[in-house]
């Protein structure tokens, strides 16, 4: 409401976001992750824009209710915790993700910055060094956590469902911070480094750049509408780090950024309703004898050994050929339904922001008239359950990251103003953006700081 201008509307919401108790029935639990990214996140990022101070207090007063989540024998935060009883729990589960462990460093550090109260910053730290601590073969966290002991309990490494929003506040949490944290800029160019080398493929015909996960060594060559978050994640990367960043490097994370944001953007494409499957199945490129000959970054070699020929990198080309045909597509949709997630149309307005190309800004507008013309109904908009088919049924829920996400990404993206740049706020992992700020000499002394 607020970065649309909304502001009579925003003041009406007041009210009930004062009256709020943050209560839950006895038995009953509220999740760690969604707690801080969108309840917290979202009284954080309105306080910061408007300056409301009520808003910061009721942000302090669910920060303290979910605090108890880090009581576990490891210190990274449980799954879920009771509201007000605060006792934590795991609902049946023996793993944490690494984003459900990681996904709390920029809600709580500011939260510490504007009360002053270390509690907050020492209990998220806590991860932070556990994670960066934690040392693999090719310096990217897998997927999954054992809370007791505060270590990886698996060998799955990915960019989707379990690690997206961790993987992007290794970035951003150094960002946010004043690019004073360095230990998660340096875990966040490792994983970065290890995704482009061995994460990263293309399809044999259309040349289709995509990010898959490695199970055990092996890619599964699924590609998530999650990971369509990632272009946007190695845009911002270039565009803050700069000449920081050596200038391949600078090269191959805008080469992967746009050719995987130009792949996402086909998935939507292909389909008669315009938008994209929420998981699909690519079609690996192997020889005859099943060797794996699609990794992305043996075919940009080969393009730099031969002079750089053609119209860029392998993968990265914007034209495309729109492919009617199903067996064509070089892929298969595994979930086949569309549920309003932001990630594509997310990326979009990052590189819009970042490279001016207003490539993104047509292709993020096509976005939204198909969502407006599949998903639109009397009282709102609602998923669709197969994006191949019109018409589809339709999933009976308007999730709250399609206004949080979803609707605010499309709104900058076509906006001339620019109400949240970049180089001055910061977007956590739902949508909500917190201000840049410094810590300060007596903030670094008593949250006993090691940066």
């Amino acid at each position: 409401m607020w970065i649309m201008g909304l502001r009579d509307m925003f003041q009406e919401s007041l009210g009930t976001i004062s009256r709020s108790t943050f209560t839950l029935s006895s038995g009953e639990y509220a999740t760690f992750y969604d707690v801080v990214l969108r309840h917290l996140g979202g009284l954080l990022s309105a306080y910061a824009l408007s300056g409301e101070p009520m808003l910061l207090t009721r942000a302090d007063d669910l920060g303290k209710l979910v605090l108890p989540a880090f009581n576990s024998t490891s210190g990274v935060p449980m799954l879920a915790v009771g509201l007000p009883s605060g006792r934590a729990s795991m609902k049946g589960k023996t793993d944490l993700s690494w984003s459900d462990i990681m996904s709390n460093q920029m809600e709580l550090k500011y939260l510490a910055h504007i009360t002053g109260r270390p509690e907050y910053y020492n209990k998220t730290e806590t991860v932070m060094a556990k994670v960066f601590q934690t040392k693999t073969s090719h310096g990217m966290p897998p997927t999954m956590w054992d809370p007791n002991t505060g270590a990886p309990s698996n060998g799955h490494y990915s960019t989707g469902e379990h690690a997206h929003s961790a993987l992007h506040y290794l970035l951003k949490q150094w960002m946010l911070t004043a690019r004073s944290d360095t230990r998660s800029l340096e875990l966040y160019l490792k994983s970065v480094n290890y995704i482009i080398n061995n994460l990263l493929f293309i399809t044999r015909k259309r040349q289709l750049l995509y990010v898959t996960d490695i199970l055990d060594g092996e890619p599964t060559h699924r590609f998530e509408h999650l990971s369509c978050s990632l272009p946007g994640l190695l845009a911002l990367g270039v565009h803050t780090l700069g000449l920081s960043l050596p200038l391949h490097k600078r090269e191959l994370h805008l080469w992967a950024a746009q050719g995987l944001a130009s792949t996402c953007w086909m998935t939507y494409q292909d389909q008669i309703s315009g938008l994209g499957p929420e998981e699909v199945q690519m079609e690996p490129w192997l020889s005859p004898t099943g060797e794996t000959l699609g990794r992305w970054m043996a075919h940009v070699a080969e393009w730099e050994k031969n002079g750089k020929k053609g119209d860029g990198p392998p993968g990265t080309k914007q034209t495309v050929k729109y492919e009617a045909s199903p067996s064509e597509r070089e892929y298969v949709a595994l979930r086949a339904w569309y549920l309003l997630k932001p990630e594509v149309v997310e990326s979009f307005y990052i590189l819009w922001k970042s490279t001016k190309n207003p490539l993104w800004r047509d292709r993020g507008w096509a976005i939204y008239e198909a969502i407006e013309e599949q998903t639109k109904t009397q009282y709102g908009y609602a998923g669709i359950l197969q994006v191949d088919q019109i018409p589809t049924p339709m999933k009976d829920e308007m999730p709250s990251h399609f206004l949080a996400e979803t609707l605010k990404y499309l709104y900058l993206l076509c906006t001339n103003e620019d109400p949240v740049p970049l180089n001055a706020w910061v977007f956590n992992a739902k949508g909500h953006p917190l201000p840049v700020f410094e810590w300060s000499k007596w903030e670094k002394t008593n949250f006993n700081m090691v940066i």
